[in-house]
């Protein structure tokens, strides 16, 4: 039976790596605050709303990647599945959204970088947001993982 089918495949998406996910996500938003220019144009009403506003992204992003890397990778049920395959995976398609998201929004100017925003030169985007999705998706899946992880260590 494929992942999708198994109501523990969901439990551990919504129960394990969502929780996590999010919490990574609303840290690294508030600490790369600097990173942006809103940190110093707005009031910290705006602020707050930015933060949150881009942790629900985040989660949206991150939860949709994993289930695309859930879905390439044909996984079945979660005892089971590659982890770190799935894992690497979500981590790479992350990582290109961003890319192509910063690009695009940056061209729009719905955001821009502080001077403290170091810019790789050959794709034009900053360094935090693409480091965010190396960090922070490996993170939050290792912490739901480590279950499985632990268990598979003590055979």
């Amino acid at each position: 039976m494929n992942w999708h089918r198994r109501p523990e495949s969901w439990s551990f998406i919504l129960r394990k790596y969502l929780p996590r996910l999010a919490l990574c996500s609303l840290a690294w938003e508030i600490v790369q605050l600097p990173f942006y220019s809103l940190w110093a144009e707005s009031r910290w009403e705006s602020i707050a709303f930015a933060v949150a506003h881009c942790t629900v992204g985040d989660v949206m992003i991150g939860t949709a990647a994993l289930v695309v890397a859930l879905a390439l990778c044909r996984v079945g049920k979660p005892a089971n599945w590659h982890r770190t395959k799935v894992g690497m995976l979500s981590v790479v398609l992350t990582v290109a959204y961003t890319v192509l998201s910063e690009r695009i929004n940056l061209a729009r100017g719905s955001w821009s970088y502080s001077a403290w925003m170091p810019v790789l030169p050959w794709i034009e985007v900053g360094l935090a947001p693409v480091a965010q999705w190396i960090i922070v998706p490996t993170i939050a899946w290792w912490w739901a993982n480590r279950y499985y992880v632990l268990r598979w260590q003590l055979r």
